[in-house]
């Protein structure tokens, strides 16, 4: 593998029986662990079927995901990995190597890309001037815990949550048992580990994290 490190990564034996849309929210929970991910190309066309692009913002974070998903077995299928051969537009902008030609090819993309795509990306950090987003301060955000146990419990989860999401998320951590979600509530969910300490490094390192530009998760420990 002669193929220079790059900010964008090239994924395939993807199972392409996932709809596009939940397989790239899916990309996008499972990687932007590693760092910040600026894009996601998907698509369902013959050429590009079970193939995936994720591009991050600093080559170190593809470097690192690129290291530990190799072979992750994604929707039960093991992800092969490798860098991508050329940067990706997003990329070519800001080194400054976009040239004309690729601007006008880019034109003819932006008028098929799906507007769910922009939910992909991270939200700005809330500067507290302009922001649209509430202060992290706000009492809305607080939550009241329950003693620590080996359960969490998740809320303000987005719609279009599901269990292999979750999963993706969690079993990173040691002592990851199962997640488990509450028919007819799409917002909450519990995930459960083998004990307490290892569902409080979970806890702390994924409060807040972000499956969509929109939900930010809250995490608690489940009321035994």
């Amino acid at each position: 593998m002669d193929i220079r490190p790059n900010h964008t990564i090239y994924i395939n034996n993807v199972n392409d029986k996932v709809k596009k849309e939940e397989m790239k929210r899916s990309l996008y929970a499972l990687f932007s662990q590693f760092g910040q991910v600026v894009d996601i190309v998907a698509s369902k066309t013959m050429k590009m079927r079970g193939q995936a692009f994720v591009v991050f913002k600093e080559l170190a974070a593809s470097t690192n995901a690129l290291r530990q998903l190799q072979g992750f077995p994604f929707y039960n299928k093991p992800m092969r990995i490798q860098y991508a051969k050329t940067d990706s537009e997003v990329i070519a902008k800001v080194k400054g190597t976009y040239s004309d030609k690729d601007k006008k090819k880019d034109k003819k993309k932006k008028a098929l890309e799906p507007v769910a795509t922009s939910l992909l990306k991270k939200p700005p950090a809330v500067s507290g001037e302009g922001s649209a987003e509430a202060p992290v301060n706000s009492g809305a955000v607080q939550v009241l815990d329950n003693p620590p146990n080996y359960i969490l419990f998740l809320n303000n989860l987005p719609e279009e949550t599901n269990e292999m999401m979750l999963s993706m998320l969690f079993n990173q951590f040691p002592g990851f048992k199962e997640v488990r979600l509450v028919p007819g509530k799409h917002d909450i969910s519990f995930v459960e580990f083998e004990g307490e300490t290892q569902a409080g490094v979970a806890k702390d390192a994924l409060q807040g994290f972000r499956i969509t530009a929109t939900c930010a998760m809250k995490i608690t420990y489940a009321k035994k």
